[in-house]
C-alpha cells in the first residue's frame, strides 16, 4: 500500500469516525434540551452549534499545534461557506420560501453576528495587528469579546415566548445521565479522530503537491461541516426551522471564535495572520453567501422583490464559484 492510499484510508476512516460522533453530539443535544425545557432557537445556536463544532475545534487544535496554520484556518472559513452551502440545499428541499415563514425575527440579529465575525476574522488576517504577547495576537481577545457580546445580543433579542415546556415527555428525568454520557462519549470520539485527520491530509498534501490551504477549505471543512448537515436536515424534516437555522449560523459563529483559541497553540506566530489569498477568498466567499441568506431570513422569502428559489440557487452556485476561486490562488 504505498503513501497516498494509506493517507486516504486514514482520512476515510477518520472522517466516518467524525461523522458518526457528530450525529451523535447533535442528537443528544437536542435530548439535553428536551429534558432542560430549553428553546429550538437558543439550542441551535448554543448547545447544537457548539456540539457540530467540535470537530472544528479539535481539527483547528490539532493543525495548530502540528504548525498547520493552512488547514486551519482553510477548516474554519470553508466550514463557514460550507455551512451555507448546506443551508441552501436543505431549504431548496424542504420548503422553499416557505421555510422562512415561520422564523423569528432574532435570527436576522445572528446572522448579523455570523457576518460581522467572518468578516472581524478578515481584517484581522489581512491587516497587521500589531505587537503580540507569547505570540498570541491582539485580535484573539477581541474575536472572544465580540462573541460574548453578539451572543449577549442574541440572548437579548429572544423571543420570550420561544421557551419550551419543562422537558421532554418521551425522555425520562432518570434518563439525563445516560444523555450527558453519549454526549461525552461522542465528543470523545471527535477529539480522538481530529489528529488523524488532520496527519492523513497533510499526507495527502504531500503526496499530490496540492497545498494544505485548499485540502483545508475542501477536504477538511466539508468533513468536519458534516454534522451541521445532518442536524439540519433533521431538524428541517421536524418543522425545527430556528433550530436548524440557529445551528448553520451558530456554527459560523463559533467557528470564527475557535481560531482565537487555536492561536496560543500555534507556536509559528499568531494563527489569523497566517491567512493566505486562498483564505481571503474563502472569508469573502462566505460573507457573502452569508449576506444572501440574511436577504431571505429579512424577508421571510416571501417578498415579490427577492425570490426565494433563484436565491437559494444563486447560493449553490456561489458555493462552487467560490471553491474555484479558493484553488486558482493556493
Amino acid at each position: 500500500m504505498n503513501d497516498l492510499t494509506q493517507a486516504l484510508v486514514l482520512f476515510a476512516g477518520s472522517s466516518a469516525l467524525v461523522i458518526v460522533s457528530g450525529a451523535y453530539l447533535a442528537k443528544q443535544g437536542d435530548a439535553l434540551a428536551g429534558l432542560m425545557g430549553w428553546s429550538r432557537l437558543w439550542v441551535g445556536t448554543i448547545l447544537v452549534a457548539l456540539a457540530t463544532s467540535l470537530p472544528e475545534l479539535a481539527s483547528n487544535l490539532t493543525a495548530a499545534t502540528r504548525d498547520q496554520p493552512g488547514l486551519a484556518l482553510g477548516d474554519i472559513l470553508g466550514s463557514n461557506m460550507v455551512n451555507m452551502f448546506i443551508l441552501a440545499m436543505v431549504v431548496l428541499a424542504f420548503g422553499g420560501g416557505a421555510f422562512f415563514r415561520e422564523m423569528a425575527s432574532v435570527q436576522r440579529v445572528l446572522i448579523s453576528v455570523a457576518i460581522l465575525m467572518t468578516g472581524l476574522a478578515l481584517v484581522l488576517g489581512v491587516l497587521p495587528q500589531g505587537p503580540s504577547f507569547l505570540e498570541v495576537g491582539l485580535g484573539s481577545p477581541l474575536i472572544l469579546l465580540a462573541y460574548a457580546a453578539g451572543m449577549r445580543l442574541v440572548y437579548m433579542a429572544r423571543p420570550r415566548e420561544a421557551a419550551t415546556g419543562p422537558g421532554d415527555p418521551d425522555v425520562p428525568a432518570r434518563g439525563l445521565i445516560k444523555v450527558w454520557t453519549i454526549f461525552g462519549l461522542a465528543a470523545l470520539g471527535v477529539l480522538l479522530s481530529a489528529p488523524t485527520l488532520i496527519f492523513s491530509v497533510e499526507r495527502i498534501a504531500e503526496t499530490t503537491g496540492l497545498a494544505t490551504s485548499f485540502l483545508g477549505v475542501i477536504a477538511v471543512a466539508l468533513v468536519t461541516s458534516l454534522p451541521e448537515a445532518t442536524t439540519s436536515i433533521v431538524a428541517a424534516r421536524m418543522g425545527a426551522t430556528d433550530l436548524a437555522l440557529g445551528n448553520l449560523y451558530g456554527s459560523c459563529v463559533l467557528n470564527i471564535t475557535i481560531l482565537a483559541v487555536a492561536d496560543p497553540f500555534y507556536r509559528g506566530g499568531v494563527l489569523v495572520e497566517a491567512m493566505e489569498p486562498a483564505h481571503v477568498a474563502a472569508a469573502s466567499g462566505a460573507i457573502i453567501l452569508m449576506g444572501l441568506g440574511f436577504l431571505l431570513v429579512a424577508s421571510r422569502g416571501k417578498s415579490r422583490y427577492i425570490p426565494a428559489a433563484p436565491i437559494l440557487v444563486l447560493m449553490g452556485l456561489g458555493y462552487v464559484g467560490s471553491l474555484l476561486v479558493v484553488f486558482a490562488f493556493s
